[in-house]
């Protein structure tokens, strides 16, 4: 019977180029593709998922820990993560850990019982003695967007710290001094990553960052909204609420509106990980963009690089500022408007 290293002899192509053509994934050329399938028609290729697994011992499924499904950006990452395994000839088991180090190692362990050929995680704490021991007995592993400090095991996540200095430049041509972060957990390289830069970028202009504009979060929209509330009752308000994700933010954005206050008016609101929701606000929120998509299928080769015996590397992609109504920016720094529709549009 034919492997697909047969077929992939055969085209004169790579295996994992066979993968993609059976996959049906579009980054392989016409001539590529064209000469594999008459190499699986000619050899009579047949894949088999449980056959193979028996022969190899693999599974050939990935599974994922993300931080909270809720979570738009998890949601989009997860999504990312699931196509591109799907193009590589995998499938991706997704466990939920709801920002919880306990549910996160119990769908850790689950994976791991599974016989999944690899593991991609976010993790929620830095702590968890199951992932440590794991990436020490040479589990495939590779975390996505957070990382644990020490662990020898490939980081594929973005660089939002030039997006921060940024975003406190614009703040400050906007004439805003007074400024607040409502912080992700401390726990998280991403919380503490997302403080410290912030702290820099105002050094940089000389603005202080006291601790009364530091109020901590969990990277939800409860805490969101409980952190905003306490800003507002400061003696001296903030100027500006920068939430340091998406859900926070939103929850901040409820808690101002409760209050009657109105954004940019009243107080400037900005966020780290933009959505596709924030356009839809009323003002559209000012926010730095992750590139999540291109996160999750880089994870996906750096692990199946593992997996299959490829030296794999870590990756670090930048983040990027998107400017629009949520601080008082004028309407020359938005995006250009929408296309009016035919009932917008002036009859002659």
């Amino acid at each position: 019977m034919a492997s697909i290293k047969d077929v992939a002899a055969a085209a004169g192509v790579s295996v994992a180029t066979v993968s993609r053509v059976l996959n049906e994934h579009p980054s392989v050329s016409a001539d590529a593709r064209e000469r594999v399938l008459a190499a699986v028609q000619s050899l009579g290729y047949r894949p088999n998922a449980v056959a193979r697994s028996l022969r190899t011992d693999q599974t050939r499924t990935l599974g994922l820990v993300i931080s909270d499904v809720m979570n738009p950006y998890f949601t989009e990452l997860a999504r990312s993560v699931e196509e591109e395994a799907r193009a590589l000839g995998y499938s991706v088991i997704i466990g939920n850990a709801d920002e919880r180090p306990d549910l996160q190692d119990h769908h850790v362990r689950t994976l791991l019982d599974r016989r999944i050929d690899g593991l991609l995680v976010s993790p929620t704490d830095g702590g968890s003695p199951l992932m440590l021991d794991a990436a020490r007995a040479g589990t495939p592993m590779v975390f996505v967007d957070r990382w644990i400090e020490g662990v020898d095991v490939p980081v594929v996540r973005s660089d939002g710290r030039a997006a921060v200095r940024d975003l406190v430049a614009h703040l400050h041509r906007l004439g805003h001094r007074r400024l607040a972060i409502i912080a992700g957990p401390a726990a998280t390289t991403t919380g503490r990553e997302r403080v410290d830069a912030f702290r820099e970028a105002l050094a940089a202009y000389g603005i202080p960052l006291p601790d009364a504009y530091i109020g901590q979060g969990d990277f939800q929209a409860e805490s969101g909204r409980r952190v905003t509330e306490g800003f507002l009752d400061l003696p001296e308000p903030p100027e500006v609420v920068f939430a340091a994700d998406n859900l926070m933010a939103l929850g901040a954005l409820d808690a101002l509106r409760a209050r009657g206050l109105r954004v940019p008016d009243d107080i400037s609101l900005a966020a780290f990980d933009d959505i596709r929701w924030f356009v839809h606000t009323d003002p559209p929120i000012t926010a730095i963009a992750q590139p999540t998509g291109e996160l999750g299928r880089a994870a996906v080769r750096a692990l199946v690089d593992r997996i299959e015996g490829r030296p794999p590397r870590s990756v670090t992609l930048p983040a990027r500022l998107v400017v629009r109504r949520s601080c008082g920016e004028p309407a020359a720094a938005q995006a250009p408007a929408a296309r009016l529709s035919p009932l917008q549009r002036s009859t002659p």
